[in-house]
């Protein structure tokens, strides 16, 4: 597994004084993200490549608060992955300070062309970055995106 150290900012909070629903996805996104620049696949590469990652679907469970200024783990693991790469599902935990998991997010996606505007498998080593990435317990191969 995939995991950094974030911190529930004030951006993060709702009307409750707890962590709102969609910083959760903004904090899955951005582990998202800080696991692929940390592993060759900077921004900058995704635009040199003409791709990106597209998401189709989140789904968020939600177990604990999560309150201003605390400390948050926040996990990457692959879920799902076809065996050409097309598509894939990844699980972020956001685990509070005291070890407790506050929730998880499962998202669903693919790479995206960005100039034919369709679904299209990865590069090799865009491939072997996701494959490296710790598979969760309830790992599941998933079909091709590509017809």
């Amino acid at each position: 597994m995939f995991e950094k150290k974030m911190m529930a900012g004030w951006g993060d909070m709702d009307f409750n004084s707890h962590m709102r629903n969609t910083a959760f996805l903004d904090k899955a996104g951005d582990v998202r993200m800080l696991f692929l620049s940390e592993n060759g696949f900077p921004m900058s590469e995704f635009m040199r490549l003409k791709i990106g990652p597209v998401v189709m679907k989140d789904e968020i469970a939600y177990f604990k608060e999560v309150m201003l200024l605390e400390e948050i783990t926040v996990t990457l693991g692959v879920a799902g992955l076809s065996t050409d790469g097309s598509r894939w599902s990844l699980s972020t935990d956001i685990i509070r300070a005291d070890g407790k998991l506050a929730a998880r997010v499962t998202s669903t996606g693919g790479w995206l062309d960005l100039a034919a505007r369709k679904l299209i498998a990865p590069p090799a080593n865009l491939l072997a970055t996701w494959q490296s990435l710790g598979k969760t317990a309830d790992f599941q191969e998933l079909n091709t995106s590509i017809k």
